[in-house]
């Protein structure tokens, strides 16, 4: 659950910084992106440098930079995390926080951040049972930061009991459980198409089509980000998920993809059928190369298996399919032809006549329709935005 996550790691002035380093190097392991901020008296205990290794990126301690002067923006590292942990805080960084007080860059960022805040206490037994100690971690609780409980054991005082910072394979655990439990569609298991496909013509030409699969890809990533065990049936693409979670099959032509998705399809809550599928493929593809002739070629075509039509007439009332319409007029009307015809739950319309929506642009502009003939139209946006918003529909339609 933590693959692809931005995670702000704050590291306070505490013998179990130490233990920083671990939690960074498994953050990292887990596929997370790491950034640390530290308070100044950290510095002490671990040197920055450290931190910065393990986690290839600065690490952040004081509000600017005293060589240059400028300025490390907190309200933009707030905004940067999907989750921010604080391990180790201690009893004096608690107080700060449940108070509301700003003197250094960590509770800066903790004032800016947008995601949810852990905060993972380490401190002496006497100190963690003191009554304003408790009054603080029940007073961030009640902000909605999430508590990850101290364990016992032997003391940096020499005394034993409550107190010491959760392990890091422990705090990592805490996190993936915690999010697992959060994400919307933990559980759900959902087939993704994306890319062109390659029909034969003979050992070295093929028919295609200009799709990338980066729309494709995109919406993979963003519903395996929401916690869904993806399948990502790809045609030839260069494109490379973010999740080493998702289950990439390649295949070549239509044929290959349409067996594919006949063998993943029972098994799927969702499919969101992306790719650029060829609607025709040579009769006979020839076992040698094709010479060159004066005279020209022709080639005898055959339809392809409308695989998104086979899905609808194959489709269980629980199971939410999802097509796309690429058109260049008439665009509504076919788009919602394809709909109903095809058994959807949801079409993806977007025209080529709308600039920068199509094959191989970044960005992409869409309608979204559904069944009762709801539309939504979105402004033209990147794509992994445009992906957003359709797992946002697509979230809904499986809580139905």
């Amino acid at each position: 659950m933590l693959e692809g996550k931005k995670i702000l790691l704050g590291v306070c002035g505490s013998i179990a910084a130490y233990k920083s380093a671990t939690l960074v190097r498994l953050l990292i392991k887990a596929g997370a992106q790491v950034q640390v901020v530290m308070t100044p008296d950290a510095t002490n205990f671990i040197a920055p440098l450290t931190l910065s290794t393990l986690s290839k990126n600065p690490v952040y301690s004081d509000y600017f930079k005293t060589e240059t002067g400028e300025w490390n923006n907190h309200v933009e590292l707030g905004l940067w995390g999907d989750a921010m942990i604080i391990a180790p805080v201690s009893a004096n960084t608690m107080a700060k926080m449940a108070g509301g007080l700003v003197d250094n860059l960590l509770t800066a960022v903790y004032l800016s951040a947008k995601c949810p805040v852990y905060f993972a206490p380490a401190m002496d037994l006497d100190m963690w049972k003191h009554d304003s100690t408790q009054h603080n971690i029940t007073a961030l609780q009640g902000f909605g930061n999430i508590l990850i409980p101290p364990g016992s054991g032997e003391l940096a005082s020499g005394l034993h009991g409550e107190g010491r910072m959760a392990e890091p394979e422990e705090i990592v655990a805490f996190l993936n459980d915690d999010i697992k439990k959060k994400s919307p569609l933990t559980g759900k298991k959902i087939l993704v198409t994306a890319g062109p496909t390659y029909e034969a013509i003979d050992p070295v030409r093929f028919i295609g089509n200009h799709s990338s699969g980066k729309m494709g890809f995109a919406l993979a990533d963003e519903l395996a980000s929401l916690g869904a065990d993806v399948t990502l049936v790809a045609g030839p693409t260069a494109q490379i998920s973010k999740y080493q979670s998702i289950k990439r099959i390649d295949v070549i032509s239509a044929a290959d993809m349409l067996q594919e998705c006949l063998t993943h399809f029972p098994l799927a809550d969702a499919c969101v059928m992306c790719a650029a599928v060829a609607d025709y493929t040579p009769s006979h593809v020839a076992d040698q190369k094709i010479k060159k002739h004066d005279d020209g070629l022709t080639i005898n075509l055959k339809k392809t298996t409308d695989i998104l039509k086979t899905l609808g007439q194959q489709k269980r009332a629980y199971q939410v399919l999802v097509g796309f319409a690429l058109e260049t007029q008439n665009e509504e009307q076919y788009a919602i032809d394809k709909l109903q015809k095809k058994n959807l739950d949801l079409i993806v319309l977007n025209s080529l006549n709308d600039k920068g929506a199509g094959f191989k642009n970044d960005t992409n502009k869409v309608t979204l329709i559904d069944r009762q003939l709801n539309k939504t139209t979105y402004d033209l946006k990147n794509k992994t935005e445009v992906a957003r918003d359709i797992c946002i529909k697509v979230t809904q339609l499986l809580k139905k």
